[in-house]
């Protein structure tokens, strides 16, 4: 006889009852496989959602789904009235389940993020040596270059807030930015390849530095706030899981 972990449980998590994949997941993953059977690269364009929903025997509905989760996830472009075009040379798709984690936890983590960064903004105005600025102008030509080779710019950002950072000169407020380092990752990932975002970011970073720089801690405070409620803004927390099975 089956026994559970503790006695009154019914079930152990093993038992969990099973689940199907959702039809639009099994959309993706043909959509997946048909890109790369087919060679196609950044900037192809994509069949109209009524011949795919023809093609593989599926609701356009079904379709819509696949297409909004391709968009969420940074590799499709849906222009209006022109069809869906590849960002990306693949669809590499990230599983829906982790999703639907990430924009369970993302909003915690951007209310952190506004709480100690903004401090640590205005902190890095008072406090900053020569040395700091330097740090975080290195960042900024980093994140530059990223930007004009077609990247997102995601290692030049990090650098620039770990400046910012330790330019605070807070060890305190250090330890727990490190504490939520792999959070803070996700949600810069997720920001940053959100159309038009790196430049975006590259020009708000500015702003900060150019207040660090110049001792303005009140400037420096509302310049990394704007940025970070810029970082709130993404597709992924506006994205309505379907629980179709």
């Amino acid at each position: 006889m089956l026994r559970s972990r503790r006695e009154g449980d019914s079930v152990t998590d093993a038992l969990r009852p099973m689940t199907k994949q959702r039809l639009y997941e099994q959309v993706l993953e043909r959509l997946r496989q048909y890109v790369a059977e087919g060679g196609l690269r950044a900037g192809d364009r994509l069949p109209p959602e009524r011949d795919l929903a023809q093609r593989l025997g599926v609701s356009r509905a079904s379709v819509k789904q696949a297409i909004v989760v391709l968009e969420v996830q940074g590799l499709v472009e849906a222009r209006h009235g022109g069809g869906t075009y590849l960002v990306r040379d693949s669809l590499d798709t990230e599983p829906v389940d982790r999703m639907v984690e990430r924009r369970r936890r993302l909003p915690d983590v951007l209310e952190a993020r506004e709480a100690l960064e903004t401090k640590l903004a205005e902190l890095a105005a008072e406090r900053r040596t020569e040395e700091d600025v330097a740090a975080m102008r290195s960042a900024l030509a980093h994140m530059s270059e990223e930007i004009a080779a077609g990247g997102h710019g995601v290692e030049g950002d990090r650098l620039f807030h770990a400046a910012v950072t330790a330019a605070a000169h807070s060890s305190l407020l250090a330890e727990f930015m490190r504490s939520i380092a792999e959070q803070i990752a996700e949600s810069r990932t997720e920001s940053l390849r959100q159309p038009g975002r790196p430049s975006r970011s590259l020009s708000q970073h500015q702003a900060i530095l150019d207040a660090i720089a110049a001792q303005q801690p009140r400037q420096a405070a509302a310049a990394m706030r704007r940025h970070v409620r810029t970082v709130a803004k993404v597709r992924l927390l506006d994205w309505e899981p379907e629980e179709e099975a």
